[in-house]
């Protein structure tokens, strides 16, 4: 594996598993070990085929074609203009949530040295300490993204590997599905492998290696598949369902993350394990903004048609940054609104719109390239089951 590809997988890591993988093994937890890992492995398979779809519709344009170009492309301006609006409300409700959970554990750490700060003057230090990494392209991200995951997944296997004499096998028996609200925890777990947005960008860094940009797609989502099946068997092992401290008390608790922290915690009798996930925690931050940044510029540079340099560079990366800068700072509350209705962004974008967008390109405008194999069958199942996770989405909200 090139030094290029393994950045490439690490990039694609630090986008998929986020601060949220906390909240994995509480969204399946009353579904049992087994279940879950099932459930796992399946929408690992749905996501990543779904990402390969999106890499053949990419392959038809030119290199820095993003999602507005490919829609444009293959759907149409009406259909454009929907993506801007869906891909746009993703976006910047992911970087609101990251530049205020970024802006509050940066302040904690600037407290502990003796600072005191505003968290309004965090989060415009932490957004431009970051947003300056961003500006200076994917090879400094990736460079920087290495640096960062070393760190991430290091504390997260020690983690992993601290809580594995607690597992207990009774702890992993399989639970009644209808027990637990399944359109909920389908939807936390597709999300999961939510990758398509770095794989516009990656295409600029890669050209048209094809086998390069499969072999990133394929082992940057199956590593993390592993991870949260690893992470999911100590904590569901360790932690019973019922009883004090249970799951099923974390489950209804109003801080149900927090409270999961205090009981591993609490198991493990050390404060290292809270400082390892606090540096897992805040470094899931630092590699996710990262890389919905760089993926948003270069949606922005796409949009625009203009080339990341001199002072259009400047402008896009002004409208990628302040939007979500300004909400927090000054409407703090928009955006968990708008988070309601990221998970239905992501099934629209990330099922939905790549097979729909293959269809149209394979079928009725015949255009040849790299293609996924499936045929009519694959992409029709992909649009079916998009269609079911949207409605599972809206049904939540």
């Amino acid at each position: 594996m090139n030094s290029k590809l393994f950045g490439s997988v690490l990039l694609i890591i630090g986008t998929t598993i986020g601060a949220g993988m906390l909240a994995l093994p509480i969204a399946t937890a009353q579904i049992g070990f087994w279940y879950s890992s099932s459930l796992l492995i399946a929408c690992w398979a749905i996501m990543t085929i779904s990402a390969f779809i999106f890499l053949e519709v990419n392959l038809w344009l030119p290199a820095n074609s993003n999602l507005i170009s490919m829609t444009e492309r293959t759907l149409g301006n009406t259909a454009q203009s929907i993506v801007w609006l869906i891909y746009l409300t993703l976006q910047y409700s992911i970087l609101c949530a990251y530049i205020s959970g970024g802006a509050d554990i940066f302040h904690y750490f600037i407290l502990t040295m003796g600072i005191s700060i505003s968290l309004k003057v965090s989060a415009v230090i932490f957004t431009c300490l970051f947003g300056y990494i961003v500006y200076g392209g994917i090879r400094f991200v990736d460079y920087f993204n290495r640096v960062l995951m070393f760190s991430k997944l290091g504390s997260l296997l020690f983690l992993i590997i601290c809580l594995m004499p607690f597992v207990f096998t009774s702890n992993l028996g399989n639970n009644a599905i209808h027990e637990v609200n399944l359109p909920s925890s389908l939807s936390i777990l597709a999300v999961a492998f939510a990758t398509i947005v770095i794989i516009p960008s990656l295409r600029t860094y890669f050209g048209d290696d094809i086998k390069s940009l499969r072999y990133a797609i394929f082992f940057g989502t199956l590593i993390p598949l592993v991870l949260y099946i690893a992470w999911n068997f100590v904590i569901l092992g360790s932690i019973p369902l019922n009883g004090d401290h249970g799951m099923k008390q974390i489950i209804h608790s109003s801080n149900p993350t927090s409270d999961l922290i205090i009981t591993v915690n609490a198991l493990l009798k050390s404060n290292l394990v809270t400082i390892l996930t606090k540096i897992f925690t805040s470094i899931c931050m630092a590699t996710s903004f990262l890389s919905i940044s760089l993926s948003l510029s270069d949606f922005w540079a796409d949009g625009m048609s203009v080339k990341k340099e001199g002072k259009e560079k400047l402008v896009i990366f002004a409208i990628t940054f302040l939007p979500p800068l300004m909400i927090v700072l000054f409407y703090p509350g928009i955006f968990i609104h708008c988070l309601k209705y990221a998970g239905i962004c992501c099934f629209i974008l990330m099922i939905f719109l790549p097979p729909v967008m293959a269809w149209r390109g394979r079928y009725g405008q015949y255009l040849k390239g790299y293609r996924i194999p499936g045929g009519k069958f694959l992409l029709a199942f992909l649009m079916i089951f998009g269609i079911g996770m949207i409605g599972l989405g809206v049904s939540n909200v």
